[in-house]
């Protein structure tokens, strides 16, 4: 029996609730040890385990019998165990994840977390990310932690005392990094339409991927951009480096760029300890309506499975296949309409099962609801969708879509004629405005 088995098996009983951090501070050596340690108490009640979005390719293979596996999405490596279906889904939207566990709907038993090695004081760091682990820390009876020489202390993330572990193994293992795909022409005409939305003084949310990375890119004659976000992605060190983001007109965390986890490449977490400006927050401060309802310059900018013809958005399923999850996406999309200045919903036009611009959304799961949606964006144009009728927005929408697809879209609606509205509806705000 290896180290990280040894140490978990003394301190999880079956039964127990365990949960992890997501990402690259994923403690990979005692997840995969956990595993093992399932398929040896195979015949026992199993091990009822919560995971984020992982990177752990342990995860694309068959999973044991011993362990209950649960998460907010699909996200990652655990498309494959949604697949088998080895992994439950429940439906929230991310802001809700540490409230699930305060209020003791989702179990805390055992954490499972990575950590640095600790500075002069004795303080470990999550090195990347604050999350929902910042939030669950309080709620868990044991600590149980990898102490990994490859994270690097920061001390703009959440830090705790060496002392306050139960136990821990020491590692030296890379972290894993989120490797994508180059933007390809059908991205770059998506982020040259979202690029000319967001005024000069935004504060910017977007993801992660081809797309975002695209979008942050089309940014760079952009000026005093704010970042508040999930997620701190490598393209902001570009943005930051190049004067775009100054942080300087955000209405809160003036200064200081805001996120709840890096994913990215090495380089980007070897940064981040040197990088005073940018500042990982837990879930709890980060997706709070409370706090994004004081960004009024907040503009959201969210991917997309499907839209259907109301304007309802679709991050979840397709053709029967779990690919994502509601996550942050409602919680911003919310507020940057309600509240801040703009909520935009970007995708291609067409995916691997057609049309991304559909009538009806794919069984039915809508992440984000259609008063919360204030643009489209294809690469075939924009749809404004403020101020439009049912209708309006159908022939908007329908305007955005494939184009071998229009017809059907029409006949959907039972439409005999195109209705005569503009394919990009004038646009209520000039690109680059201050």
């Amino acid at each position: 029996m290896d180290e990280a088995v040894s140490m978990l098996a003394d301190r999880i009983e079956p039964g127990d609730h365990v949960w992890w951090q997501q990402g690259p501070s994923e403690a990979i050596t005692l997840i995969d040890g956990l595993l093992r340690l399932c398929e040896e108490r195979e015949s026992e009640e199993p091990v009822h385990a919560f995971s984020g979005l992982s990177l752990n390719p342990r995860f694309g293979e068959p999973l044991p019998a011993g362990i209950d596996l649960t998460s907010y999405g699909a996200m990652g490596t655990l498309r494959s165990a949604a697949g088998a279906g080895r992994l439950g889904i429940v439906p929230c939207h991310y802001s809700a994840v540490p409230r699930l566990f305060a209020h003791r709907r989702l179990g805390a038993d055992v954490a499972l977390l990575q950590v640095s090695a600790p500075d002069d004081t004795g303080q470990v760091s999550f090195g990347v990310s604050a999350d929902y682990g910042a939030d669950l820390l309080e709620h868990s009876r044991v600590l149980l932690a990898e102490v990994n020489h490859a994270v690097p202390f920061n001390p703009h993330a959440t830090t705790l005392s060496l002392a306050s572990l139960d136990a821990y193994i020491e590692t030296h293992r890379p972290l894993p990094e989120n490797s994508v795909r180059t933007p390809d022409a059908v991205d770059l005409a998506i982020a040259g339409s979202i690029a000319e939305l967001i005024p000069n003084g935004s504060t910017v949310q977007a993801g992660v991927g081809s797309l975002p990375n695209a979008i942050y890119g089309a940014l760079q004659g952009h000026s005093e951009l704010g970042i508040h976000s999930g997620v701190i992605a490598d393209p902001i060190l570009d943005l930051i480096d190049s004067g775009v983001i100054t942080n300087s007109r955000k209405e809160i965390d003036r200064g200081v760029s805001v996120g709840a986890m890096a994913l990215g490449h090495r380089e980007l977490y070897e940064s981040l300890p040197h990088r005073s400006s940018i500042r990982f927050r837990e879930t709890t401060y980060t997706h709070n309506p409370a706090v994004l309802s004081r960004l009024g310059s907040l503009v959201a900018v969210n991917a997309a499975l499907q839209v259907d013809l109301n304007g309802q958005v679709n991050a979840e399923m397709v053709d029967g296949r779990y690919l994502g999850g509601i996550g942050g996406q409602a919680d911003f999309a919310r507020a940057a309409s309600a509240t801040g200045t703009l909520s935009i919903i970007a995708l291609r036009s067409t995916s691997r099962s057609g049309s991304t611009i559909v009538p009806a959304l794919s069984g039915g799961f809508v992440a984000t609801g259609r008063p919360d949606v204030d643009v489209v964006v294809t690469e075939n144009g924009v749809a404004d969708l403020r101020g439009l009728t049912h209708s309006q927005r159908a022939a908007a929408l329908i305007g955005i879509a494939d184009p071998e697809q229009c017809e059907s879209l029409h006949s959907a609606l039972g439409e005999q004629h195109s209705p005569s509205l503009p394919r990009t509806p004038r646009l209520a705000m000039s690109s680059h405005s201050s």
